[in-house]
């Protein structure tokens, strides 16, 4: 059952497995992952991963944190991250969402959220959660697509049309005290199919199907954020 107030996520809630290729297609050279660690130390500490779907990225957290808690609130997701984490002895998982996290005020160093829950406008309830969750001196790390460039920017506006333009997401984060990051961190798949079978969980059938029509290769070039805030 999942909790009151799930937020139901399209590509991963459906396609755990596709979800799956997409992660390892992510931030091929590393520039993501340099970016987290210059504005966040958490080893020793206690990393929250808020919307960790199945868990990919906890291992890596957990390979130098002292403990590392999982919340997520798709119960077949929590499943799976369970299973990936088994051997873990440092990790917790535990269902519920970013506006109820299940955990005491003042609790965790780190907070890390990937794709999950904080894009702008409408997440204030999550947010006011970190303020209560989050030690004093902790780091929240919230990462986005970046709509205002790159080729998958203009996939994603050209998707998603609806949302708040990039300038308005930008002036949400920014008066709210937290620091942009921009990350060209890229998408490289094993195969073509592989990357095919990403785009159509990612995008409406007719907008996949033209991006496929125009971008060749396998590899593409792909621009996030990285919102950051010390409490």
């Amino acid at each position: 059952m999942r909790p009151q107030g799930t937020v139901a996520s399209p590509n991963i809630w459906e396609h755990p497995a596709t979800y799956e290729i997409e992660n390892r297609a992510v931030d091929p050279h590393g520039h993501l992952d340099a970016a987290l660690r210059s504005l966040a130390d958490w080893d020793g500490t206690t990393v929250l991963d808020l919307g960790c779907g199945t868990g990919f990225h906890l291992p890596g957290f957990a390979a130098t944190a002292g403990q590392v808690i999982g919340v997520e609130p798709h119960p077949d997701l929590l499943a799976l991250a369970r299973r990936r984490t088994r051997a873990l002895s440092n990790v917790i998982l535990l269902q519920g969402t970013a506006q109820e996290v299940p955990l005491p005020a003042a609790s965790v160093d780190v907070v890390h959220a990937r794709w999950a829950y904080f894009f702008g406008p409408g997440c204030e309830p999550g947010l006011a959660e970190l303020d209560r969750v989050v030690r004093r001196g902790g780091t929240a790390l919230v990462i986005d697509n970046d709509g205002s460039r790159s080729t998958f920017g203009a996939w994603f506006r050209r998707g998603y049309p609806h949302l708040p333009s990039p300038q308005e997401i930008e002036r949400f984060w920014a008066t709210r005290g937290w620091t942009r990051t921009p990350v060209d961190m890229g998408w490289s798949f094993g195969s073509r199919a592989d990357l095919e079978a990403v785009v159509r969980i990612e995008f409406k059938p007719a907008v996949a199907e033209e991006i496929l029509r125009h971008h060749e290769g396998t590899d593409v070039d792909y621009a996030v954020n990285v919102w950051s805030k010390v409490y």
